[in-house]
């Protein structure tokens, strides 16, 4: 019998009580899954004239398929700015002071705890709080319309978005063994090129299915676009919810979309990790055989 480090195995009478708690749990959800099915089939929600439009292409051509395409061309235009604009603020934000006091030192540590504010800064305030105050500065300059909402939505993105993935770099750079930087000083490179060509293509290659994973990050909060007016899926949906009187209907077919694209991005994270897992395993395959041929010779 094997137990935790953190906590002893559960007895036969832990495992009855949490028995009891999950099956009266499953049936309180149950109960309140009916209940709301019961609360919109008595409100006529599932009423086959509700989803008759969904089976007219009109719906989607109008109305789905432009707002799907808004929601594709922001959610790109932010992963890539986010990903470029993260990997800056991360080699400036772990750009090494020199130990010899002078201007550039000075110099150093100003943009590090500029960085380091705009970092902290853009990690705190919530993404539709930033879409709207951009929103607005374009607004009051007259240009509210036209490409002002796919500005407002992309910058929001991806400067949120941004910091995490410079934190998620500087982490995977700090998990890096301290002999990635002591080779890098033994063959002449200095602390800003050992971090650009040794250390960040290392992390970013480590912390690749966290870095997919952010897009999903992206991609669902699209729909905070809807606020600045932006034509994306939610946005562009609005109208046939308003012409055929069937909200309920839209939003569930909306989030099977936003489920089966979040669901192909998480696949493709998983089978990334994967990858580098099966990677690492052929890199250190070849140095084991070697170990175990080296060591009867060492007798």
């Amino acid at each position: 019998m094997s137990a935790s480090v953190l906590f002893d195995a559960p007895g036969p009478k832990t495992r009855r009580r949490y028995a009891i708690l999950g099956v009266v749990g499953g049936l309180v959800v149950a109960a309140i899954l009916a209940l709301v099915i019961w609360k919109l089939a008595d409100k006529d929600q599932f009423a086959s004239y509700k989803w008759k439009p969904f089976a007219e292409w009109g719906t989607w051509k109008n109305y789905i398929l432009p707002g799907l395409r808004g929601t594709l061309i922001a959610a790109a235009l932010a992963i890539v700015i986010s990903s470029v604009l993260g990997a800056v603020l991360a080699i400036l934000r772990m750009w090494e002071v020199p130990k010899t006091k002078g201007l550039g030192a000075v110099g150093i540590r100003a943009v590090r705890w500029i960085v380091t504010a705009w970092v902290e800064l853009t990690r705190a305030i919530p993404v539709l709080l930033m879409m709207l105050f951009i929103f607005g500065l374009l607004a009051a300059n007259g240009h509210g319309g036209g490409s002002g909402p796919l500005i407002a939505t992309v910058a929001g993105l991806a400067f949120y978005n941004s910091s995490v993935i410079c934190e998620v770099i500087r982490s995977g750079v700090d998990q890096l063994p301290s002999g990635q930087r002591e080779a890098g000083s033994s063959i002449g490179l200095s602390a800003g090129q050992t971090t650009r060509i040794i250390l960040l293509p290392q992390a970013i290659t480590a912390m690749l299915p966290s870095l997919i994973s952010q897009v999903i990050v992206v991609l669902k909060d699209t729909a905070l676009g809807y606020n600045v007016l932006y034509g994306e899926l939610l946005y562009k949906s609005k109208p046939a919810t308003s012409l055929n009187g069937n909200i309920f209907a839209m939003l569930i077919v909306l989030a099977a979309i936003y489920i089966l694209i979040n669901y192909g991005l998480s696949k493709l994270a998983t089978w990334v990790e994967h990858r580098m897992q099966a990677r690492g395993r052929k890199v250190q395959e070849p140095d084991a055989v070697e170990g175990a041929v080296a060591t009867p010779g060492e007798g």
